[in-house]
């Protein structure tokens, strides 16, 4: 089959089809949208609920960092308070370690020694109190070394005199008070761990308030990961703490320990908003990027998570939303399918049914019990062929009778020239003779005959009632004065049509059983009258009349089909009525005995109808 032949018969001539893809295609659309937005919108809800945990982790960690640099200043702030403490910082700061033990040992003999005093005790109690801690280190502007504190409290002081190192310098330059470990530094104290982050205080003479160097701490970075404990495997991406150069501070993967983050340009825009403190943006390395910004200390807080990570997190939801769209969308077409190939079933059998009836097959029924449209029209259908049937064999009787009617008619018709010259010739002999009351019934049976034998297309009640005339004219002149009639009718109605024979036979058994030829005073009386869609002709004699029980018989006879070769009589007109015209029309019959009869004629009140000759 080509191409545009399966297009015709299976899409442009199948409404149906075209129904169920139109409302398939709607359906799917539908489901496809409707899944599509709320996937997003889980998506996006669960992307914002991730990241709102990873910025209070921030925020953890950012709170973490500022509470090891508030107690390193607490730290210095304790060492003011103490007045004894306090100078001997200073001194400690403006002298070379020898003379401080001497300055010492002095107290000692003075008996004004205090360990609580020393600055080596203090600064080892607070390493005891910070497990955290991997160097403490003061820094001596004047005497240019540095004496440091490592994790096993064993104490070194190492020279940093500016003609062969870079500390000095390092330490005289702006630094933010939370940063990396500077590398001259690391080098002087040979620290080479990648996973720390300094805390740097100014030291100040509180007599002078002059500068005499810095307080340095070096905290071990994955300290940072007790911020974390509490969320578990609940947070995704990772979190890290950058200096303003970059440098990972803090990496909870622990994937950048001495490197530079390697998005560091993208956090950088971040970084440099300083307007706002927290920002998300979606990285061209397919990242979601969190930061938390603090410019006083120095550091910035970045929250990474990766799309193929976080798309995880929403993925089971995804997953449960495509099925249910799948089952959605077979459940939508499929389920109005099954309805819409019922319905053409039922269709294409109403269509094939058609087919039957247009070839001729009026026997054929639709069998479809339901009681939906399909099987109203179904049902439409099947009474429309009985009573399709009923009329077709209503009308095959009605022109049998016609051809038989017509038969008789022609074998009238014999030679009807010869007959009415013959006819001629008997009425002329008859006058000749002096019968001129044979004459005249010579010339009516003439007319008479011409008139039933005669072909007319409209054959009115007019025609009728001159053949009626015709007929009691005959046996007028034959009872001369003991029968009479009389015709009653508006000369309006004479052009209605009506069936042949339709009077003439009531009249004639009137004739044959009801005239009473020992009477003078015999009448028939004919009238015509209409009442809406319906013509009543009434006839009405003063004869013999008919008994009660032939009366009854009468009736059922007139209910009964008609034998072969009885044409005429009152059952032959009721019945040609009936066929003709349906039941409401016929006649109706009253009599009492001795008395007379009463016949009534109905039948439909049409003019211009076309000629009937049964």
């Amino acid at each position: 089959m080509k191409r545009g032949n399966r297009y015709t018969a299976y899409f442009k001539n199948n409404m149906f089809l075209r129904i169920l893809l139109l409302f398939s295609c709607i359906a799917i659309l539908s489901i496809i949208t409707i899944a599509y937005v709320t996937y997003i919108s889980i998506s996006q809800s669960m992307i914002r609920r991730e990241l709102d945990t990873q910025k209070a982790a921030m925020e953890s960690v950012d709170r973490y960092i500022h509470l090891r640099h508030e107690s390193v200043q607490n730290m210095v702030r304790d060492m003011y308070r103490n007045e004894a403490l306090s100078m001997n910082v200073s001194f400690f700061m403006d002298h070379a370690y020898s003379e401080y033990v001497q300055h010492r040992m002095d107290e000692t003999y003075m008996e004004s020694h205090d360990y609580s005093t020393d600055v080596l005790t203090y600064f080892k109690n607070w390493l005891d109190e910070n497990s955290d801690i991997s160097n403490l280190i003061l820094y001596s502007a004047d005497q240019q070394y540095l004496s440091t504190f490592n994790e096993s409290k064993q104490f070194k002081q190492f020279p940093v005199h500016a003609a062969r190192s870079f500390v000095p310098d390092v330490m005289a330059a702006e630094s933010k008070s939370v940063s990396a470990p500077n590398y001259w530094i690391r080098k002087a104290i040979d620290q080479w761990s990648p996973s720390l982050y300094s805390l740097q205080v100014p030291i100040n003479n509180k007599q002078t308030l002059k500068n005499t160097g810095q307080l340095l701490v070096f905290l071990n970075s994955k300290s940072i990961s007790n911020a974390l404990s509490s969320y578990g495997n609940n947070l995704k991406g990772e979190i890290i703490v950058l200096s303003t150069h970059g440098t990972v501070l803090f990496d909870s993967r622990s994937n950048y320990y001495g490197k530079t983050y390697p998005y560091v340009e993208v956090t950088r825009s971040l970084y440099d908003d300083v307007d706002s403190d927290a920002g998300i943006i979606q990285a061209k390395q397919n990242m979601y990027i969190n930061k938390l910004i603090s410019p006083d200390e120095g550091y910035v807080v970045i929250g990474a998570v990766p799309n193929e990570e976080m798309a995880q997190s929403y993925r089971g939801i995804r997953n449960t939303i495509l099925t249910i769209s799948v089952v959605c969308i077979l459940f939508a077409v499929l389920f109005p399918a099954f309805f819409v190939i019922n319905f053409a079933k039922r269709t294409n059998r109403i269509i094939k049914f058609t087919r039957q009836v247009k070839n001729g097959d009026l026997t054929a029924r639709i069998q479809d019990p339901q009681e939906d449209e399909l099987g109203q029209i179904s049902r439409s259908f099947n009474d429309m062929l009985d009573d399709l049937n009923l009329y077709i064999e209503r009308v095959y009787k009605a022109e049998i009778k016609q051809k038989q009617t017509e038969l008789v008619a022609l074998q009238a018709r014999i030679h009807p020239h010869f007959l009415y010259n013959t006819l001629e010739v008997i009425r002329m002999r008859a006058i000749s003779q002096g019968a001129k009351d044979v004459g005249e019934m010579i010339y009516s049976l003439s007319v008479l005959f011409k008139s039933l034998v005669q072909q007319k297309k409209i054959y009115t009640l007019k025609d009728e009632l001159e053949a009626c005339r015709l007929y009691l004219e005959l046996f007028r002149i034959r009872y001369k004065e003991r029968f009479n009639y009389t015709i009653t009718v508006d000369p309006e109605l004479y052009t209605r049509s009506v069936m042949k024979l339709m009077l003439q036979p009531i009249i004639e058994n009137y004739i044959v059983h009801g005239i009473q030829s020992d009477r003078n005073d015999n009448v028939l009386t004919i009238e015509v009258s209409e009442t809406g869609e319906v013509l009543l002709v009434e006839i009405r004699d003063n004869g013999k009349g008919i008994e009660g029980e032939r009366l009854k018989q009468i009736l059922e006879e007139l209910e009964r089909q008609e034998e072969d070769g009885q044409m005429f009589g009152l059952r032959s007109v009721h019945t040609r009525l009936r066929f003709l015209h349906g039941a409401d029309s016929g006649i109706e019959l009253e009599s009492r005995s001795g008395e007379g009869t009463t016949i009534r004629v109905r039948c439909p009140n049409r003019e211009g109808m076309d000629a009937i000759y049964v």
